[in-house]
Order: C-alpha cells, then sequence, then structure tokens
C-alpha cells in the first residue's frame, strides 16, 4: 500500500505552559512564548509548532518579529495545493452564501477571518486582486494563484499581485507588482448594489476600492433623499454615489488629493449625478475650520490615524479633533456618520473620543447606529482583533 509523502518542518518549542492561546485557536503566536527553534529560520518559513513536551500543536508561517507565527493550520496537514483549494472553496462559498446581487465586487479571502492570516483577496469582476502581508503568504503566491484557477475555470481571467506596499521593508524591496496570470489593465467597471465604479487596481489605493464599507454606504442611502451631505476623505467617492443615487439635494465630497477628487468625479458622473455634485482637493482639516457651510448630514471616514500602539494617543487626539469639527457643521437634527479603520484604536476608545469631541463642542447627541467592517471581511471568533472598522451615526442635537 502506498503511504502519502510526510512533511517534515522545522520545530518552534514553546515555552512551558505557553500553548494555551494556541489551545483555544488563536492564530498568531508571539516572540516571548517561544523557548527554542530547531535550525536556522529564514522569514516566510512554513514550521511546526509544538510544545514543551514535543506535542504537535500547529504550523505557520515564521516571521523574525513580535508575532513569531502566524498559524495557517490546527492540524497536521500537508501544506500542499489542495489545502490552498479547499481554504478558498471554503471561503467563496461563504462570499455565496451572502448573496449578494448587483454587485461583482467583493471580498474574497479575509485574512484570519478566513483562516490565512497575512492573505487579502479581493474580486474585481473576473480579476483576483492578491494582497501578501507576510513574506510567508507572498512566497505562497504561486500555488495560491493555481489554486484560484483551479477554483473559479472561466470565471477568472487574471490575477494580480499588488503586495509591495503590505510587505516588510526590506523584503519589499526585493518584490515587485505583477501579474500572476494572466493580465487586465487599465481602469475597469464594477457594480456595488447597482452602483457603478471605475477601479484601478494597479494604482488605486488598497486593491482599488474600500469594499469594507459596502453596507455603510448603503445605510447612509437611506437617510439621504432630499438633504445636504459632506462626504470628507472622500477617495473614490463611494459614500458621494450612495447619497446621490438616493436623491440628495446636494453632496460635496472633499479630499487632499487631487487623484482621488478625479476619480470621484469619474464615478459620480458614471452614474448620472454630476449636477448636484461639488468636489474640493483640499486639507480636510483646515477647510472644516473654515468653511461656514453646515449640512444635513457628515460623513468621516479618515485614513488610519494610527499603525502601531506608539502612535496611539497622537491618534486618539487626532480623531478627537477631527469629530469636534465635523460635528460643529452638522444641522441641528442631522447625522454624522464617522469612522475609525486603525486597529490599535479600539471600539470603546473610538466611542469615548467621540464623545469627548460632543463635549467639546457642546452639542448633544444620540447614536443610532454603531457599524462595523462588511460580512465579506469576517472577523475570527478566536480572533476578535481582526474586528477593525469602527464607525458610529449620530444625531446631532
Amino acid at each position: 500500500m502506498e503511504t502519502s509523502k510526510v512533511q517534515l518542518l522545522p520545530k518552534l518549542f514553546l515555552q512551558k505552559g505557553r500553548e494555551e492561546a494556541i489551545k483555544r485557536l488563536h492564530p498568531w503566536v508571539f516572540s516571548g512564548a517561544i523557548a527554542r527553534q530547531e535550525g536556522t529560520l529564514e522569514d516566510g518559513d512554513l514550521v511546526e509548532v509544538v510544545s514543551n513536551r514535543g506535542e504537535f500543536l500547529a504550523r505557520g508561517h515564521y516571521h523574525d518579529g513580535s508575532i513569531k507565527i502566524r498559524i495557517l493550520t490546527f492540524e497536521p496537514e500537508e501544506i500542499d495545493i489542495n489545502f490552498w483549494i479547499n481554504r478558498l472553496k471554503n471561503a467563496y462559498q461563504a462570499r455565496l452564501d451572502l448573496g449578494l446581487t448587483d454587485t461583482t465586487c467583493f471580498r474574497l479571502v479575509h485574512g484570519e477571518g478566513d483562516g490565512l492570516p497575512g492573505l487579502i483577496i479581493d474580486m474585481y469582476g473576473s480579476v483576483a486582486v492578491v494582497q501578501a502581508h507576510t513574506v510567508g503568504m507572498h512566497r505562497s503566491l504561486t500555488p495560491i494563484s493555481e489554486a484560484l484557477q483551479q477554483l473559479l475555470g472561466s470565471e477568472l481571467t487574471a490575477v494580480y499581485s499588488k503586495s509591495r506596499d503590505t510587505l516588510p521593508g526590506q523584503y519589499a524591496a526585493t518584490t515587485t507588482n505583477n501579474y500572476l496570470f494572466g493580465e487586465s489593465t487599465g481602469t475597469h467597471e464594477v457594480t456595488e448594489n447597482g452602483r457603478t465604479f471605475a477601479i484601478d487596481w494597479e494604482h488605486g489605493q488598497k486593491t482599488g476600492f474600500f469594499l469594507d464599507q459596502r453596507e455603510n454606504r448603503a445605510l447612509l442611502a437611506r437617510y439621504s433623499a432630499g438633504k445636504t451631505v459632506l462626504n470628507a476623505f472622500c477617495y473614490s467617492g463611494g459614500f458621494s454615489v450612495y447619497a446621490l443615487s438616493a436623491g440628495a439635494q446636494e453632496v460635496v465630497s472633499i479630499d487632499v488629493s487631487g487623484k482621488a477628487t478625479l476619480l470621484c468625479d469619474t464615478n459620480v458622473a458614471l452614474n448620472g449625478f454630476s449636477e448636484n455634485h461639488t468636489s474640493l482637493t483640499e486639507d480636510v482639516m483646515k477647510w472644516l475650520k473654515t468653511s461656514p457651510d453646515t449640512y444635513d448630514i457628515v460623513v468621516l471616514d479618515p485614513p488610519a490615524f494610527a499603525k502601531s500602539l506608539s502612535a496611539r494617543h497622537r491618534a486618539v487626539q487626532g480623531y478627537k479633533r477631527l469629530n469636534a469639527e465635523g460635528i460643529a457643521k452638522v444641522k441641528p437634527g442631522g447625522l454624522l456618520f464617522t469612522f475609525s479603520c486603525s486597529q490599535v484604536v479600539d471600539r470603546e476608545l473610538f466611542y469615548n473620543t467621540v464623545v469627548a469631541a460632543c463635549m467639546e463642542v457642546g452639542r448633544k447627541a444620540r447614536v443610532l447606529h454603531q457599524l462595523t467592517q462588511g460580512p465579506d471581511h469576517p472577523v475570527n471568533v478566536f480572533h476578535p482583533e481582526g474586528s477593525y472598522l469602527k464607525g458610529l451615526v449620530l444625531r446631532i442635537d
């Protein structure tokens, strides 16, 4: 009888008593939990994590940093093409089960939320845009691309790797963004809840569009009929298009990037709403401080103010100042949609920061909605750190 080949991997032994986090299925192993390792390891190597007594615990990608291992599996299974196919198939079925309609763009893989730490895959029509955030995932992109082709067949025309800006610095310098399969250059149109957006995954921010705000954009549309709306940090104009499509009286979109406001104008025009729309290329904070105008709805969706714990205090002060200025621009009885995508600013801290902003400007407010990322950006129940997007809808008195 033929036996399957056993994948022999270097072992990392944990400190005595430090296996509890893994037994609770947390997908990270921190450097302080490691007692010793076998041999010399390079960033991105596949390794086996074992207890102090040598008992198997998990397999994952090694990185010489504070997070030593990002776990791929808690079973002694091979990390081969079948592994990638099965994981991607599971993620794809979860997206099919969401029942997205009139939508051709969505997140197919969301890192730890889909059991694949360090991997993002966004679908834009028939093109998969892949971002590797770890060396291990980047070194695995060839089998990942092959698995995508097997899974999606003729529905897939290209796989584009946009990982250079998301990888660790020294390693990133050795890489380029490139097509792993097929080719589909230029700007392409996709639909989201029946709205049309122009996407340029090669030159746009992130993978080309902020897919995590789909449900929150739809919520804004519910409130926008006949209203004046300010969309601050508009980027490609997602919130602006939804507000206009719902019958907003006027929408003003503002971003410091001229490239962003041009893209916003393009998307507004694609949907036929240019007449009631104005875009401004301005520094948002400076403009908020000097503009005398007020609005029925103000949307504040800034980029992350902090990407590390050391920057958290400064970020909180920034969120407080921004929200204070934003609240001052809301008419009595109007709404503030405010967001933070800074992972190190948790939900409670963000909430308290917005409360402090309300106190600073002397406005009463009621929370109508507490928001998060869309369901195609799932959070692993054993990895609450994956809940990065926080949002509040406030009625400002």
